[in-house]
């Protein structure tokens, strides 16, 4: 599951409010059978914020015993020292006993750059500088001497020592062709929202899983994860009510975050692909492009679900699940009990088939 963070939608809802409902839903999950948390990185506004993923993460390992904890994700050019995030990675690795996941991710909102004070225009070279030296300082437990075009670093260790390896717990947010070559190149799974066409989906993978072999010797990738915003009820109608009107109005807020109808993408290096989604955007028609949205979630009553994430695996292929139960102000209660319901009756079927691609 996927923490959020999210007030818009929510009136009258203060910020105390905001983390009492997620941290309620957290920690639900492990009970539930969840095999992960994810925290998302966010400033500011409401669309989400949680300014330190790690900070939320090192509370639930204290909470919980079992669960993995996903930095979902860090947003490198953000965190403008590699040193200092591959510090915390390891701290947060050490105090929840080995269950950190780390996710990698290069940013969008311009609001965000803007009042942290980074150029938007350099975060493709900063992630591509960055990245590597989070991974090999977590591999060895040193941070490499370098000189870069935005970092200098001496030789450093990273204390507390990283006690296992980060590969097969390391993943790269992916939303654009330069992201998805960016992790075949560092040999990393993929992570996205879904917000494309499956059949975009599909050919960007595609072309990912060429990139990947390419760049690993042949190597086959780690099936992609897909994150969807969920509401299950035993109710069909109910159900599709819910979604119609939640899953938009998120959908609102993510647009109004990342300006996504916006015409700046175009002036900024490093953002080609938003660019040209906004224009696909305008020309479809934004209440078009919200129907195709909502019906691409993960949403109706648990026989539905599955039926849709069947069709979806038989298409696509095999595919991880981030399920977001809270957004768009959806009331806490409901996405209490669409998370219990889908635990109950949605997440055995899908760890059965989990358990037959391990197998």
């Amino acid at each position: 599951m996927v923490m959020m963070m999210q007030s818009f939608g929510y009136d009258g809802l203060s910020d105390d409010d905001v983390y009492r409902h997620e941290l309620a839903l957290a920690l639900e999950a492990e009970g539930r059978g969840f095999d992960h948390i994810w925290c998302v990185e966010h400033h500011f506004e409401d669309y989400s914020f949680c300014p330190d993923n790690f900070v939320m993460l090192s509370y639930l390992a204290a909470k919980t015993s079992t669960i993995q904890l996903a930095l979902g994700a860090v947003i490198l050019p953000w965190n403008t020292q590699p040193l200092r995030v591959a510090e915390k990675v390891a701290m947060l690795d050490q105090l929840s006993g080995g269950r950190a996941l780390l996710g990698f991710g290069r940013g969008l909102a311009r609001v965000e750059f803007e009042t942290l004070g980074v150029d938007m225009g350099e975060s493709r070279g900063r992630f591509d500088e960055s990245a590597p030296l989070v991974m090999e300082a977590l591999e060895t437990g040193w941070m490499p001497e370098h000189k870069g075009e935005f970092f200098t670093q001496k030789r450093a260790p990273i204390r507390p020592r990283p006690s296992k390896s980060f590969q097969g717990r390391t993943v790269q947010v992916a939303m654009t062709p330069e992201s998805t070559e960016e992790g075949a190149r560092l040999g990393l799974p993929i992570m996205g929202f879904s917000i494309k066409p499956r059949e975009k989906e599909k050919q960007d993978f595609e072309v990912y899983r060429a990139a990947f072999k390419k760049f690993n010797d042949g190597s086959e990738p780690r099936p992609p994860l897909q994150a969807d915003l969920v509401y299950c009820d035993s109710d069909s109608d109910r159900a599709r009510d819910i979604a119609s009107r939640y899953c938009e109005r998120y959908l609102h807020s993510a647009m109004k975050h990342y300006e996504l109808m916006s015409d700046h993408f175009e002036d900024v290096g490093g953002y080609d692909a938003y660019g040209q989604d906004a224009q696909v955007i305008k020309e479809v028609g934004l209440e078009e492009f919200a129907k195709a949205y909502v019906g691409l979630q993960t949403w109706g009553t648990p026989d539905e679900i599955l039926r849709g994430l069947e069709t979806r695996r038989e298409y696509f292929g095999d595919f991880g699940m981030l399920g977001i139960f809270r957004y768009g102000g959806l009331p806490i209660e409901d996405a209490l009990q669409s998370q219990k319901l889908f635990s109950e009756e949605v997440l055995p079927v899908l760890k059965s088939w989990k358990a037959e691609v391990e197998a």
